[in-house]
């Protein structure tokens, strides 16, 4: 895993040869997913008024290998267009996300989703405590930037299991981080804010 993020390093440097940019600009894409909206919603439990709020969006990323991948984010028609201005600032800042799959794939299970490290918006649960449950919220890279509890709540176990807050890791939100700032900017809510646990995953309206 180590040698994989030191690569990715080398690929992220600004100081980049010529020749090797015209040669990632030629690559081909890498598809994680290519789902229809029905395949993409298929077996949720959420009711048909929160489904017709959802929209099925296209994205593209640069990977922790390096490369560039097409994934796919199932979320809610109001933050749609932010979602998609948001990959782009990623795609040119060549922040790694590591893949984005709406979590059918995962048999709506987020912990699964959140262990293998996926990007995704919409997960039908309660809504009165997750944006998620209406597509209001998106988490990316959970294994990189974990749930950590604060104060007073020790005794929850943080989430993924087994992933290590690490800022030296490309991928890994902090405080002024650009991509945290650019959610910011536009309206989105950062789960490191919140009360009881650090959710650096988190971004919802």
């Amino acid at each position: 895993m180590l040698l994989l993020f030191s690569v990715f390093y080398s690929c992220n440097s600004p100081k980049k040869d010529t020749k090797v940019v015209r040669s990632q600009a030629k690559q081909k894409v890498i598809v994680d997913c290519n789902y229809t909206f029905e395949e993409a919603i298929a077996g949720t439990k959420a009711p048909e008024s929160i489904l017709k709020e959802l929209k099925l969006i296209d994205v593209e990323y640069y990977s922790t290998d390096c490369r560039i991948h097409a994934g796919q984010v199932l979320t809610n028609k109001k933050i749609a267009r932010d979602v998609k201005k948001l990959f782009r600032f990623m795609f040119k800042a060549r922040f790694p996300v590591a893949k984005v799959i709406p979590v059918v794939k995962y048999h709506w299970n987020d912990d699964l989703s959140m262990q293998d490290n996926n990007t995704y918006s919409f997960c039908y649960r309660d809504a009165g405590y997750s944006k998620h449950a209406l597509g209001m919220a998106i988490d990316i890279n959970p294994f990189f930037n974990p749930v950590r509890w604060k104060a007073g709540y020790e005794n929850r176990k943080n989430k993924p299991v087994g992933a290590k807050y690490n800022t030296s890791v490309n991928g890994t939100f902090y405080a002024l981080h650009p991509v945290v700032v650019e959610f910011r900017r536009r309206g989105f809510r950062w789960g490191h804010t919140f009360t009881r646990n650090f959710d650096d995953h988190h971004f919802e309206k």
